[in-house]
């Protein structure tokens, strides 16, 4: 979804998008002119914030990176929550948006709904997105677009799967809470996001999800994105319980500065993913 004012400003080569969540904040500029990503950084909370405390972080930002205040060809916003479900087309009705959330979701009559459209399968991603954080950007950039992160998350991968038989368990990891995006024949057979307190929540959930789909541990490809490595109590705690575990590939074409190098080629794949 976009918003617009009426302010007039010059546009420039870069686009800038953020990803925002109660664990953390990440920024990222794109550079289209050089195809250079330009600058990367990550913002982890020591706990769990409110939106009015991840408000406070995010004006600290603005204020202390003075490259934030340049003037962009585009703003992205990338809401990490849990307040979300996705209906698909055929049963979606714009008028009822609060009834796809509040049987799995705790949503207040004041909340904003909104929804995207998932065009690469033709479903709805309908959520609530963090409407202070929508007003501090607008009022600084004035025409912004602003999506939830199972939408970048689905489109994405749906887009650069190509093994169409073997079922696969995309793991979208952050600090305390995770994405899980599950694919075969090149069709979504589910999406959901859960917070873990511990490895064992961790394991838990995913294993869960398999037992859903009635999908084995045994012959299921998982594939690991974001804020994760080979030496990460979670993964250990992975690797024991399924067979074939990989790391993903945000597959883009960009030139990364010295200065804004990502971890590896599956970290920060949502934000690089949003352009």
């Amino acid at each position: 979804m976009a918003l617009q004012n009426k302010k007039i400003t010059k546009l420039t080569n870069t686009e800038l998008s953020i990803q925002i969540s109660l664990s953390g904040l990440s920024f990222c500029i794109l550079n289209r002119d050089t195809n250079t990503i330009t600058f990367l950084k990550e913002v982890t909370f020591a706990k769990k914030e409110n939106p009015f405390g991840v408000l406070d972080a995010l004006k600290n930002e603005f204020n202390t990176e003075a490259v934030l205040n340049h003037l962009f060809a585009e703003v992205f916003v990338i809401h990490d929550n849990e307040l979300s479900a996705l209906v698909p087309k055929a049963l979606f009705n714009d008028a009822c948006l609060a009834d796809y959330l509040k049987f799995n979701t705790k949503i207040l009559k004041s909340d904003f709904i909104t929804y995207d459209d998932i065009k690469v399968n033709d479903s709805a991603s309908v959520y609530v997105p963090y409407i202070n954080i929508n007003n501090f950007i607008y009022e600084k950039f004035g025409k912004f677009t602003y999506k939830h992160i199972s939408t970048v998350l689905i489109e994405s991968i749906l887009k650069t799967d190509v093994n169409y038989l073997v079922p696969k368990a995309y793991v979208n990891v952050s600090k305390g809470h995770f994405e899980i995006v599950i694919v075969q024949n090149k069709k979504l057979q589910l999406y959901n996001s859960f917070f873990y307190n511990s490895k064992e929540d961790f394991i838990y959930y995913i294993l869960f999800c398999l037992e859903q789909l009635q999908l084995s541990p045994e012959t299921v490809n998982l594939i690991f994105l974001g804020d994760i490595d080979a030496y990460d109590d979670l993964y250990v705690i992975t690797y024991k319980y399924i067979r074939l575990i990989f790391f993903g590939d945000r597959e883009d074409h960009y030139r990364y500065a010295i200065d804004a190098q990502p971890k590896n080629n599956h970290s920060n794949y949502s934000i690089i993913s949003s352009f």
